[in-house]
């Protein structure tokens, strides 16, 4: 479900600035460039699949991060970064090396 929902650029986007502080709807659909109802959509998936939680403040109402979901994904992940590493080691000794080859 998480991958399903993390497939969606606008909400990976939400994450995003979510990821930096709490937001509200209004500040979010003018980062995103969307309507108010089509942020709030990416905004119920988001909250369904537990990757944000709203907080009431007010007449406010503030959405954050849920870092537990995205947690999940990491550990799922963590096999697969030795392809990554590998690859971003050989790119890093090739900058090197071209850095050294500068007049």
């Amino acid at each position: 479900m998480t991958f399903a929902v993390l497939a969606e650029p606008a909400r990976r986007q939400i994450l995003d600035l979510l990821r930096e502080r709490p937001r509200s709807v209004g500040e979010l659909t003018a980062a995103l460039g969307l309507s108010q109802p089509g942020t709030s959509k990416h905004l119920k998936v988001l909250r369904d699949a537990g990757l944000v939680r709203v907080r009431a403040e007010a007449q406010r109402r503030w959405y954050e991060l849920e870092p537990g979901p995205l947690a999940e994904v990491d550990a799922w992940l963590a096999p697969y970064r030795w392809m990554w590493a590998d690859r971003l080691d050989a790119l890093e000794r090739h900058l090197d090396a071209a850095d050294e080859e500068k007049p």
